[in-house]
C-alpha cells in the first residue's frame, strides 16, 4: 500500500511539474512573444490610410507556439519554405550594361508571358534577393506568388556574378551597387507593357533599393518600394552579426560570398589578396578582404557606414515601406536609432513585427 501510495506521489509530482512549466511557457508566449506591429509613422493622410485600409496593423502577431525563437524561425523557416512551396518557373532576360556587364532578369510563368499575350500594360514587380540569393530563392517565390495573385507580373534581378550568369567586367556588386538597378527600372520603365513599377528589397537587396530611391529622389521611376528585413544601421547591424549564435549565420554567407567570387576567374584576378579572401569566415571579415578593397573604401567601418540608409531616408520621395522584425539576429528593435528621422517623414513607414525572415 505504501509503495502505491509513492507511486501515485510521483505521478502527481511529475504532473504538477510538466503543468508548472506548461503555464510559463503560454505565460510567456502571451506575453513576450504575441505583440501588435508597430507603425512607425507620421502622422498624416499617408498614416491615416494605412490604418484604414491595412488591418494587418491591428492585428496580434502570433508566432508559431513551438518555434518563438528568432534564429530557429530564420533557419526553420527557410528549410521549411524551400521543401513546401511549389516550384516557379521562369523566363531568362539578359540585359546589357552600359560598362559592358550583364545581369539576368528572371521573368516569372506563367504571369508574365500571359500579360504579354494580353497585349495590355500590367503592374510589375521588381525583386531584389539577398546577400548572395537569386530567382530560386524561398523568400522569392513568396514574392512571385503574391505578385501573380494581384493580377501583377514579377522580375527578379540577378546581380552581376549571379544567376549562373559570367561575369563580363571585373566588378561584382555591394550594398551601394545602384547603378545596375538604375538601368534595370529604366529599360523596364521603356517597355510599353510595362504599367505601375514596383520594387521590393530583401536584405541586401533592400539596402542597394533604398539607396537608389534617395539617389534619384523623385525621378526613382517606381511608384512605391518594400524593403524587407534590411539593417538600415549596417554599423550596429555589423555589431550584431559578430555576435553568436547570429554569428553562424554570418559564417554561412561568408561562405556563400566566397563561393561566388571563386566561381569567376575575373573576380578572382581582381581581388588583391585571394588568399586572405578564401580564410574569411565571417561578412565582416570578407567584406574586410573583399569588398572594401574591390569598391575603393578605406575600412569595413567606412563602407559599412557608407552602406547605412538610415542617415539617408529623408531624400527618398517615394512611398517606402520597411518591414523589419522584432527580434531580426542582424539588428533587433531596440539597436535601432533611426526611427526618430521615419516619424518626420510623411512618405516613409516602418512596421516592426514579431518573427524574422532573413534573406541570404
Amino acid at each position: 500500500m505504501l509503495g502505491l501510495f509513492m507511486y501515485i506521489f510521483e505521478v502527481k509530482k511529475e504532473l504538477l511539474v510538466g503543468f508548472s512549466i506548461t503555464v510559463i511557457y503560454i505565460t510567456y508566449y502571451l506575453i513576450e512573444a504575441v505583440k501588435k506591429p508597430i507603425l512607425i509613422c507620421r502622422k498624416g493622410d499617408f498614416r491615416q490610410f494605412l490604418e484604414e485600409n491595412v488591418p494587418l496593423l491591428d492585428e496580434h502577431y502570433w508566432p508559431t507556439p513551438w518555434c518563438v525563437e528568432s534564429h530557429l524561425q530564420t533557419v526553420l523557416g527557410s528549410i521549411l519554405r524551400s521543401h513546401l512551396l511549389p516550384p516557379q518557373r521562369y523566363r531568362r532576360e539578359v540585359l546589357q550594361l552600359s560598362d559592358g556587364g550583364q545581369v539576368a532578369l528572371d521573368w516569372a510563368e506563367p504571369g508574365a508571358e500571359d500579360a504579354e499575350d494580353a497585349g495590355g500594360a500590367a503592374p510589375v514587380l521588381l525583386v531584389l534577393p539577398g546577400l548572395t540569393g537569386g530567382a530560386h530563392a524561398d523568400y522569392v517565390r513568396c514574392l512571385a506568388a503574391a505578385a501573380a495573385a494581384l493580377g501583377a507580373r514579377c522580375v527578379v534581378f540577378n546581380n552581376r556574378g549571379l544567376g549562373g550568369l559570367p561575369i563580363t567586367t571585373p566588378r561584382l556588386y555591394c550594398a551601394l551597387s545602384h547603378a545596375d538597378l538604375a538601368e534595370v527600372v529604366r529599360a523596364l520603365r521603356a517597355r510599353p507593357e510595362c504599367g505601375a513599377l514596383l520594387a521590393v528589397g530583401v536584405s541586401l537587396g533592400g539596402l542597394i533599393l533604398g539607396h537608389y530611391l534617395a539617389e534619384q529622389g523623385e525621378h526613382a521611376g517606381v511608384q512605391a518600394a518594400l524593403v524587407v528585413s534590411s539593417p538600415l544601421d549596417v554599423v550596429r547591424g555589423a555589431e550584431c552579426m559578430q555576435r553568436p549564435p547570429a554569428a553562424l549565420l554570418s559564417y554561412h554567407m561568408a561562405r556563400s560570398l566566397r563561393r561566388t567570387v571563386a566561381a569567376h576567374a575575373a573576380l578572382r584576378a581582381a581581388a588583391l589578396d585571394w588568399d586572405a579572401v578564401q580564410r574569411c569566415r565571417s561578412v565582416r571579415e570578407f567584406d574586410a578582404a573583399f569588398t572594401t578593397k574591390h569598391f575603393g573604401f578605406g575600412s569595413v567601418d567606412a563602407y559599412y557606414r557608407a552602406a547605412s540608409l538610415s542617415d539617408k531616408l529623408h531624400r527618398v520621395r517615394v512611398p517606402l515601406l520597411c518591414l523589419c522584425a522584432a527580434d531580426d539576429p542582424f539588428q533587433p528593435l531596440h539597436e535601432e536609432t533611426w526611427t526618430a528621422d521615419v516619424e518626420r517623414r510623411s512618405r516613409l513607414v516602418a512596421v516592426w513585427c514579431g518573427a524574422s525572415s532573413g534573406g541570404d
